[in-house]
């Protein structure tokens, strides 16, 4: 855009204007790189997985063979985190590189709606000449929450998503799901129309292809088999294992649920939090784990998640054979994150939304070139240092905004000299955060009080310690690590009022409030 200083300067001939137009448009052109001048990368996501696979041993631990056989290869980070305590948040900041605290995502993933001057993570790759491709869950799942921009192509199953706003729709009329429906105790004789929470069950094996997120990683393996003239990009994301627990009959019977060990709880676990904090917990404890506490339903809870996750594992293989099979093999940098971690009872919690480490631990596993070879390392990480590792890795661009993570690259190269640091994750409103490290969490609810856990000694939080005068300056040190400003929230937008679908994609108009919606799919209506 020409500015008026640029107007007032005196006109060009019109060959030397012609150049200067060419020169300005190439310019804006990606450059063009070879496919041997910067890795590739394989940017696996997988949803609401927390800590219990195979490689990070804990209870009661998934059987997980090629996360294993990933972290293997590479580096497996024992104490990386979340950017964000639910998929929406936790992805804006994945993609933007930026807290909710700068971008006002708390709740929301539309950061490219408010602030569309934030070059997204795969923007960054399509600038440096990289062929993007995506499937699946990388952003969060419903209308209007994929940022469209910068991608060669993104991959929907069918023509009504393309129209309708590109959601998910994991669960839709043409996927498999258990008969009866719903199946799991908890919802049994219940009528949905969204949600699926606490659900769960078996699917026949013969119906694994027809499943969305097996669909989305045929589609990804089938990616890794043609012929690229430039590096590729390639996201994969699958919504397994979040609810509905649903996958085939195989996976559940790779588990007895009768020896399902559960995970460290305490009953009086709430006891010493702040009293609103307290009171929050203890009514969202009796809504989902007591009750299945009275209806014997925990281990089989556990048991469709586990299921899930080894089902997730098996499409993770599904891409490790295709890449191991493909030219692409030795050049390949693979990642595999969750967008956080999840509670089954822990603090007596069914689910993820708080600042615990139940919500905020992660697997997340690097392997490929520039990485060391089966090494892991506890230093604390953040999945916001993904946009930064990346752009020293693959040499990308720097975007326009500030990236808020550090580059993994130094740790990823040797972990053994990398040195801990204090990582922040905000929670659903301004002056709400939790800042931690190998050895302290640090929690602060704005004005309705605060958490401190040690966790060299309370690798569990049980024991609040934030009321102790003794540990003021640990506290006061803590608080250094947070923002000292937040940003207002994210004004929520209204699919109803505010998408509008433009062929086969769409945008937003905040405000208008009289366009004709696009129309409305219900995925869940089931006879």
């Amino acid at each position: 855009m020409m500015t008026a200083t640029e107007s007032s300067r005196p006109s060009l001939n019109a060959g030397a204007s012609a150049l200067v137009l060419a020169s300005f448009f190439v310019a804006l052109l990606p450059s063009r790189v070879s496919a041997a001048d910067r890795p590739n990368v394989l940017f696996f996501a997988v949803d609401d997985m927390n800590d219990w696979i195979g490689c990070l041993n804990t209870v009661p631990g998934a059987l997980t063979p090629n996360l294993d056989r990933l972290a293997a290869r590479g580096v497996n980070f024992t104490n990386a985190h979340t950017a964000g305590v639910f998929c929406a948040p936790s992805r804006a900041a994945i993609f933007s590189g930026q807290y909710a605290s700068t971008t006002g995502c708390y709740t929301t993933p539309n950061y490219f709606v408010s602030s569309p001057q934030i070059e997204a993570l795969q923007m960054s790759f399509h600038k440096a000449g990289y062929t993007t491709l995506g499937a699946g869950k990388l952003f969060h799942h419903p209308a209007g929450a994929i940022d469209q921009r910068g991608w060669t192509n993104f991959f929907l199953r069918n023509q009504i998503q393309k129209e309708t706003g590109w959601p998910l729709d994991s669960w839709s009329q043409e996927t498999p799901v258990p008969q009866p429906f719903p199946a799991s105790v908890y919802n049994r004789g219940q009528t949905f129309k969204a949600g699926l929470f606490l659900e769960w069950g078996p699917i026949p094996n013969d119906k694994e292809e027809a499943m969305a997120d097996t669909i989305r990683t045929n589609w990804a393996v089938e990616q890794l088999g043609k012929e690229h003239d430039a590096p590729f990009f390639l996201g994969c994301g699958l919504y397994a294992p979040h609810f509905p627990n649903y996958c085939p009959q195989k996976y559940f019977d790779l588990y007895d649920r009768d020896t399902i060990e559960l995970p460290p709880m305490r009953e009086d676990d709430l006891d010493d939090l702040p009293p609103v904090i307290r009171k929050q917990r203890q009514n969202r404890k009796k809504l989902h784990h007591d009750r299945l506490t009275r209806m014997g339903a925990v281990k089989d809870a556990i048991h469709g998640y586990l299921a899930c996750i080894s089902y997730a594992d098996a499409m993770l293989g599904r891409l490790l054979d295709a890449l191991d099979a493909s030219p692409y093999a030795d050049n390949t940098i693979v990642v595999i994150w969750s967008d956080h971690g999840y509670h089954h009872g822990e603090k007596g919690q069914w689910g993820k939304h708080t600042l615990w480490e139940r919500t905020s631990n992660v697997p997340f596993i690097w392997a490929g070139p520039g990485i060391a070879k089966g090494q892991t390392t506890d230093v604390t990480a953040s999945l916001i240092d993904m946009y930064p590792t990346f752009v020293d890795m693959c040499d990308l661009p720097q975007p326009a905004q500030t990236l808020e993570g550090i580059s993994l690259a130094a740790t990823l190269k040797d972990p053994s000299q990398a040195t801990d640091r204090t990582v922040f994750l905000p929670y659903m409103k301004p002056g709400e955060y939790a800042v931690f490290n190998r050895d302290w969490r640090y929690i602060r609810y704005g004005k309705q009080g605060e958490e401190l856990y040690d966790l060299s000694e309370d690798p569990h939080e049980w024991t609040n310690l934030a009321g102790d005068s003794q540990y003021d300056q640990v506290k006061i040190r803590l608080r250094r690590s947070a923002p000292t400003t937040f940003a207002d929230p994210e004004p929520k937008l209204n699919t109803r009022k505010d998408l509008v679908s433009d062929g086969e994609t769409f945008h937003w108009e905040k405000g208008k409030g009289n366009i004709k919606p696009p129309p409305k799919y219900r995925p869940y209506t089931r006879p």
